[in-house]
C-alpha cells in the first residue's frame, strides 16, 4: 500500500509564510544595553558626569541595560567635591549616581504627555535593596509655559527632598537611551544635608579604604608598618591630601632589580611620602593642573625641588612621571574633599633614590643622598635658628664655626662621607 504524500501548501500559505519572514527580517534586533560612556565621550560639558560613571561600580551595572533615561549634571553644576556633597548627606556617591539612572526611556516628547499629578518612575537605586517602599523612585513632573523647563524631578516622600530641573534634552539613541541635563545632583530621599553640615568631618582611615579596596593590600601594608599613614591626619587637616595607590598588581610588575623590598625601613617611608601631594586635588583639578611638576611629602624631608612629581594630560589620561617610571591615574578610589586616592598603574620610584640601567633594568642608586636627615649635634647658635621643612638637611650643613677655613672643608668632607657611608652598608650588606 502506498504511502499517504502531504500535499505542497497552497500559494497563499506560501505568500503568508514570505509575508512573516519578510516583517521579522525588517524588525530591529533585540536590545543588547547601550555604551553609555561612548554616547556621553561626544558632549564635553557631561566630562564630570561622565568620569563619576566610569569611576564608580555603576558603570559595569549598566552594561547590557536598555531602555533607560540618564538624568546628566553639567560640569558647570556639579559640586566642586560630589564625593564630599554626597557624603554629608549620609548617602554614597555611586547610589546617589544609580539615582539618577532611571528605568523607562523617557524622550522630551514623553515627557510633555507627563499627567499633571506626575509620573513615578523606578531608578537604578530601588535595585539595591537599600531603598525602602518607593523611595528609590522619582517623581518626573512636566511644566508648562513656553519658556518653562523640559520637567521637574523630586523625591516621592512626603518630607522635603532633593529635586532638580531638567534643562534640556542632550540626545537620544531611541528606545534604548534618552540623555537629560538636569540643574544639580539629585540626593535619595531619607538623607537629610542641613543636618550634617554641622558635623566637623572625621579623619579619614587612607589604610582602611585601600583595605576596602581590595586590590592595594601591600600598599596598605607597607603605610601601616612604616606608620607614614600616622603622618596624613595632620595633612588632611590643612590644604588636604592626594594619594596615589599603586595596586596589587603594580608591585608584582616591580622589576626584579628595583631593590625596594631590601631598603631601610626610613628609604621605603621617604618612597611611600614620595606618592602623597600635600594637597586635595579630585581629578578634574589634575586634569588641567597649572604648574605640572609637583611637591610631594618626601619633599618637605629634604629640600625645594627635589623628590616631586611631573604631572600632565595624555591621551585622555592624567599621566605622572617620575624621571624613572611613567604611570597613569587607572580609577579614583576615594575622593571626599580634603582627601583624594587614585590607583595608579605603576609603584612611584624616585629618580633620587632609583635609575634605570642600560638594559632599562630599574636599580636603587647606591650614591643617593639621604632622604631624612640623621639626628646630629649643633652649635647652640644653629639651634636657635632651626631650618625650614624645605630647608637642606641639619647633617648637611658646615657647623665649624669661625675655625680655619682649610680645617673647616676638611672636616665638613669627613662628616659627609661619614653620614653617607651610614646609608651605604645597609645597600652593600646583601651584595657581600
Amino acid at each position: 500500500m502506498r504511502g499517504r504524500q502531504i500535499p505542497p501548501p497552497a500559494a497563499a500559505s506560501r505568500v503568508v509564510i514570505l509575508f512573516a519572514l519578510l516583517v521579522a527580517a525588517l524588525q530591529p534586533p533585540l536590545a543588547a544595553g547601550v555604551d553609555v560612556a561612548a554616547v556621553l565621550a561626544g558632549f564635553p560639558d557631561l566630562a564630570g558626569f561622565a568620569r563619576l560613571l566610569a569611576s564608580s561600580p555603576v558603570s559595569r551595572e549598566l552594561a547590557g541595560r536598555s531602555s533607560l533615561t540618564l538624568l546628566a549634571v553639567p560640569n558647570g553644576n556639579l559640586p566642586q567635591s560630589p564625593s564630599a556633597y554626597a557624603a554629608a548627606s549620609g548617602a554614597d556617591l555611586a547610589d546617589v549616581l544609580r539615582y539618577h539612572i532611571l528605568l523607562e526611556y523617557l524622550s522630551p516628547a514623553d515627557l510633555r504627555r507627563l499627567p499633571a499629578s506626575g509620573k513615578l518612575v523606578t531608578t537604578l537605586f530601588q535595585t539595591t535593596g537599600r531603598a525602602p517602599a518607593d523611595l528609590g523612585a522619582v517623581n518626573v513632573t512636566a511644566t508648562t509655559g513656553p519658556s518653562s523647563p523640559l520637567a521637574v524631578v523630586r523625591s516621592p516622600a512626603p518630607f522635603p527632598g532633593s529635586n532638580a530641573t531638567v534643562l534640556t534634552a542632550v540626545t537620544a539613541v531611541p528606545y534604548n537611551l534618552s540623555v537629560l541635563a538636569v540643574d544639580g545632583l539629585i540626593v535619595p530621599s531619607g538623607f537629610d544635608l542641613a543636618a550634617s553640615e554641622s558635623r566637623p568631618p572625621a579623619a579619614v582611615n587612607i589604610t582602611k579604604v585601600l583595605a576596602d579596596a581590595r586590590a592595594f593590600n601591600v600598599a596598605a601594608s607597607m603605610l601601616e608598618a612604616s606608620g607614614v599613614a600616622d603622618e596624613f591626619e595632620a595633612d588632611e587637616r590643612g590644604a588636604g591630601i592626594t594619594v596615589f595607590a599603586p595596586t596589587d598588581d603594580a608591585f608584582a610588575g616591580l622589576p626584579a632589580g628595583d631593590r625596594l623590598q631590601s631598603l631601610p625601613a626610613e628609604r621605603k617611608a621617604v618612597v611611600l611620602r614620595f606618592h602623597v601631594l600635600h594637597s586635595y586635588y579630585p581629578l578634574g583639578s589634575l586634569e588641567s593642573i597649572v604648574n605640572p611638576v609637583q611637591p610631594t611629602l618626601a619633599t618637605e624631608f629634604t629640600q625645594a625641588g627635589r623628590f616631586t612629581l611631573n604631572i600632565t594630560r595624555a591621551n585622555g589620561s592624567v599621566a605622572i612621571d617620575t624621571g624613572v617610571v611613567q604611570a597613569t591615574i587607572t580609577r579614583t578610589v576615594f575622593d571626599q574633599n580634603p582627601v583624594a586616592v587614585f590607583a595608579v598603574s605603576k609603584v612611584l620610584l624616585p629618580k633620587e633614590m632609583f635609575s634605570r640601567s642600560s638594559d632599562s633594568a630599574i636599580v636603587a642608586v647606591a650614591s643617593a643622598p639621604p632622604p631624612v636627615p640623621l639626628p646630629v649635634a649643633e652649635s647652640p647658635e644653629s639651634a636657635r635658628t632651626p631650618p625650614t621643612k624645605l630647608s637642606s638637611p641639619p647633617a648637611l650643613r658646615d657647623t665649624a664655626g669661625d675655625a680655619n677655613h682649610t680645617s673647616a672643608a676638611a672636616k665638613g668632607t669627613i662628616g659627609r662621607w661619614c653620614i653617607a657611608l651610614l646609608y651605604l652598608l645597609p645597600l652593600l650588606v646583601p651584595l657581600v
